[in-house]
């Protein structure tokens, strides 16, 4: 979908420009925005590019950058910090080799910290793209990150 059809989709009103800059970024294959679509939009909603750039840095959940097929988010809440998250990123690091903020070199995971998941009752947590997981320990972590590689192999 082009940035004009997602444009289209919701309106060039400025109150539509979070759930466009979401549909921009989910359909890149890298999760990302960038530069050439911010640009279109900027000229779509007559919004300075600056303004755009500016509301999409305040937000977490966007990057300027490509990302990896996966996306591990790893919730650093008060709740998720003090039930282990610090552990939790030190077992993903050491597995996949790579340190908050980056991406594999086969383009499959990248690792981010995020504020909250909102679901406090299983900390410590993780997302991984939309699919929430809970409760974790450095087997059920490598469990999963496993599944995903041995899914990812036989495509």
């Amino acid at each position: 979908m082009t940035v004009k059809e997602i444009v289209k989709r919701y309106g060039n009103k400025r109150e539509n420009l979070l759930q466009i800059l979401h549909d921009l970024q989910n359909q890149s294959p890298q999760k990302y925005l960038n530069k050439k679509d911010l640009e279109i939009l900027s000229e779509e909603m007559k919004i300075p590019l600056s303004d755009i750039v500016g509301t999409a840095s305040f937000y977490s959940m966007f990057s300027f950058t490509p990302r990896g097929k996966y996306l591990i988010r790893i919730c650093e809440s008060p709740p998720c910090h003090l039930l282990g998250a610090p552990a939790i990123f030190k077992v993903i690091e050491s597995k996949l080799g790579i340190k908050e903020g980056e991406t594999t070199p086969d383009g499959l995971f990248t690792l981010e910290g995020t504020s909250c998941l909102g679901i406090c009752g299983v900390a410590p947590a993780m997302m991984i793209n939309e699919e929430a997981y809970g409760n974790l320990t450095e087997e059920k972590i490598s469990q999963i990150l496993d599944q995903i590689r041995e899914k990812e192999s036989k495509r």
